[in-house]
């Protein structure tokens, strides 16, 4: 089966955001990001190193969940949660990567907490179909 380039970006950001968010393998990480990767996050130091201190900073109960993914030629966006990371809400992002060469190399997001019911005036939770508990 022939994959295009689109499908093997989404695959590889995917395995990528696993293998450092949910898994902690540092070392494994590596082969998905560019040692000159760049990091346009306000919250995170520049660079690979940047991005893995942060989250070897963060609680082991740190846990990722991608929503739905989208990717136009060496860019994909994906809609997901981060939860028990330490703070009293989950974060819903739209984080933005660019891929060259089958790595990471770029990195752009937008962050917000996310909603209750309650707080929700269209009703609708911000991820999945439910709201967070």
């Amino acid at each position: 089966m022939n994959q295009t380039i689109e499908s093997k970006n989404k695959a590889l950001v995917l395995e990528a955001f696993d293998t450092l968010f949910n898994k902690r393998d540092y070392a494994a990480a590596e082969r998905y990001w560019s040692p000159n990767y760049i990091q346009h996050s306000a919250h995170i130091e520049p660079g690979r190193d940047g991005l893995f201190k942060l989250i070897k900073s963060i609680p082991p109960t740190l846990k990722y969940e991608p929503g739905t993914i989208v990717a136009e030629k060496e860019f994909v966006i994906v809609h997901g949660r981060f939860s028990g990371f330490g703070q009293p809400v989950n974060w819903i992002a739209a984080d933005i990567v660019r891929v060259k060469d089958g790595i990471l190399v770029e990195h752009w997001d937008v962050i917000e907490d996310e909603a209750t019911q309650e707080q929700s005036k269209s009703g609708q939770p911000m991820f999945g179909d439910k709201f967070p508990t």
